[in-house]
This record gives C-alpha cells, structure tokens and sequence, in this order.
C-alpha cells in the first residue's frame, strides 16, 4: 500500500500541535517572567514549571479527547451492527444509495451493496456510512506520548536559550530563537504532510509571535518581582 501523507495525519497532528504549544507556552512564560523583572533564577524556575505542566497537560488533554472520540465512534459502530441485526435489507439499500449519490449506476450501487453485505455489511456501513477507517481512527495513547514527548521537545529549545542568554538580553533572544524554532517546526511539518512550506513557516510564525507579545505585555502591565 502506497504511503500517502493522510496516513500521517493522527500522529503528525499531535506531535506538530505538541511541538508548537511546547515553544510557544514555554517562550511566552520566559518572556512573560522577564518583562516582570525578574531574576535569572526565578526565571528558569518558572519555565522549567511551565515545560513539565505543559507537557503532562497536553497528554492528558490529548488522551481525553482521544478517547472521548473513539468512544463515540464505538457508540456508532454498536448501533450500526444493531440497525444491520434488525433490519439488513433495509440497510442495504442504504448502502446501495449512498453508492449511487457518489456516481455510480443504480444497478452497479446495488450490485456493490449486495457483495460488500455479503463479505463483510458491518465494515461497509462502517466505512462508507460513518466514514471510520484506520486512518481516521485514532490511537489515544499514541497521541498522548506523541503529544507529551513533542511538547518536550519543544520546550527544550526556548529553556536552553534561558539558561544560556545572559538576562540582559534574554528576552530578545528567547524571541529570535523560538522564531527560528517555530519557522523550522513550520517547514518540517508542512515537508511531512505535503503542505505549503511558505504557507504553513508563516502561519506558524505569525500566531507565535502573537502569543509572546501578548505575554510580554502581560509581564510589562505586572511589571513586579515575582
């Protein structure tokens, strides 16, 4: 079977998502604690608190809502088997219609119908009724370590320049690296996914820097030490 890009979507989702939220999160808190004058310590400490939180929220978070859409798409599949149980003809014929509005022929869409029914009625209706294959089908766990492991990585690159940038200048430089970081995020997800790579750097830089403005801000307002 040919690699398409699509087969990457679940796990490249959570890990440029977790990538993304661990540079973001992790350089707008520095900035933010910079802006707010104060120490050097105090300013590791806090990014190093925002880097762990961060990424346990995002497993857990990822998790969660993993898992609540699997459990609704078992919810279908169950009532799905129960409508083909109580009345397979009548399902068939959906089957036969949904064909038939995709392009085919009423004799073909019945034909497909019949044999597919007759192989497996359970997985057509699964597929090509409830749209649920084992692309789309998430893996909870799977998105959550994607997640978690991503967001660490992330998180790592700003904490490194906080640990190394003199405090003068810390907070510039937090800026310009964790743009580099989110520019090269850009580039690596859009190559993996097959997007625009211009598109997808911008995009990408643009909400960053966004977000640590707004947190530089914040920092400046609350301009005490913490």
């Amino acid at each position: 079977m040919d690699n398409h890009y699509i087969h990457r979507s679940n796990w490249l989702r959570a890990a440029v998502l977790g990538a993304n939220d661990g540079i973001l999160s992790v350089s707008s808190i520095a900035i933010g604690v910079v802006a707010a004058n104060s120490s050097k310590e105090q300013i590791v400490l806090a990014t190093l608190a925002g880097m762990v939180a961060g990424a346990l929220s995002m497993a857990a978070g990822e998790y969660v809502s993993v898992s609540s859409q699997t459990d609704m798409e078992q919810a279908d599949i169950e009532r799905e088997a129960q409508e083909i149980a109580e009345d397979p003809e009548s399902e068939k014929m959906a089957l036969a219609q949904i064909y038939l509005e995709r392009g085919l022929s009423k004799e073909t869409a019945l034909l497909v119908a019949d044999e597919l029914t007759k192989h497996d009625a359970l997985g057509a209706h699964v597929r090509d009724e409830l749209g649920i294959n084992e692309i789309t089908h998430p893996n909870p766990l799977q998105a959550a370590l994607a997640s978690c492991l991503s967001f660490v990585i992330g998180g790592i690159l700003p904490l490194l320049v906080v640990l190394i940038a003199p405090k003068e200048s810390v907070e510039y430089l937090i800026y310009a690296f964790s743009i580099v970081f989110l520019g090269f995020l850009g580039i690596v997800s859009a190559k993996t996914g097959g997007a625009n790579i211009l598109k997808a750097a911008i995009r990408i830089i643009v909400w960053g820097t966004i977000a640590m403005a707004f947190s530089a801000c914040v920092g400046y307002l609350f301009g005490v030490s913490l």
